[in-house]
């Protein structure tokens, strides 16, 4: 399926006078690293503590660590207004940072083969730790339909190789940009058979000026070839900002629902 559609204006500029979310950040311990770690959280508007919320894990890119979205991306912003027009199903959305080593700061040379190794330690990490942690300390709900993972760029290749790789933790998927960090499409998915019936949403989007689209398209014609359902969503735009916050005002809308 290929989705033409664009964030409405405004989308993602501040409003007065309306209900907020909060956003918070946290330490938790990583077994995986030996240290402790930190992410955001954002709970969203009346959030209250005797409510379960479905839980998305929004990952960032290579340059960025889990303040990456909220220094760049507005999500509070986007998520209170899209709460705001009764657009979004209620949930708590989790930053973590994706470089899983003890020195986890986007410094230095970004891509330090032990620097891209802790990207994909981060799988680890997210769920002996950090899931684990989320479900001690806040009212999110711990079914598979309940939890979702996405990002951009090296996030968003994440999301594809832990996502489609862990169907029994994540029943939504999302990609912005994903980057040359994404397996190869035949070996994103355990067993292809079964995952169209595993999966509630699979998103797979790119600007149509990035000169990475073609790795998305190569996921996107697999998949399509396999009759896994997905949405592809090709964009005006490049490898940058205003293509990955339309792209969460456009993903988030359809979670949970």
């Amino acid at each position: 399926m290929k989705l033409i559609s664009s964030a409405v204006a405004g989308y993602d500029q501040y409003r007065e006078n309306i209900p907020r979310g909060a956003m918070e950040t946290v330490e938790y311990i990583s077994r995986t690293v030996g240290s402790f770690r930190k992410a955001m959280v954002y709970t969203p508007p009346e959030f209250s503590s005797t409510t379960m919320y479905p839980v998305l894990f929004l990952l960032h890119g290579i340059g960025g660590d889990e303040s990456e979205w909220h220094t760049h991306g507005s999500p509070q912003i986007i998520l209170d207004n899209l709460y705001n027009d009764n657009l979004l199903e209620p949930m708590i959305v989790v930053f973590p940072n994706g470089r899983a080593m003890l020195n986890d700061r986007a410094e230095g040379d970004l891509f330090e083969p032990e620097k891209i190794k802790a990207f994909e330690r981060f799988e680890s990490d997210l769920l002996h730790d950090l899931i684990p942690y989320m479900e001690s300390n806040y009212p999110v709900l711990t079914s598979r339909d309940k939890r979702a993972i996405a990002g951009l760029s090296m996030g968003g290749g994440q999301s594809l190789n832990i996502g489609l790789s862990n169907l029994d933790h994540f029943a939504w998927i999302g990609a912005f940009s994903a980057a040359p960090n994404t397996r190869e499409p035949g070996l994103l998915v355990n067993d292809i058979t079964k995952a169209p019936s595993l999966l509630s949403l699979l998103w797979i989007s790119c600007g149509e000026q990035d000169n990475l689209i073609e790795i998305s398209f190569g996921v996107h014609r697999y998949l399509a070839q396999h009759g896994v359902p997905h949405i592809w969503h090709e964009e005006s735009g490049g490898h940058d900002w205003p293509v990955w916050k339309n792209d969460l005002y456009l993903f988030t809308q359809r979670l949970f629902k």
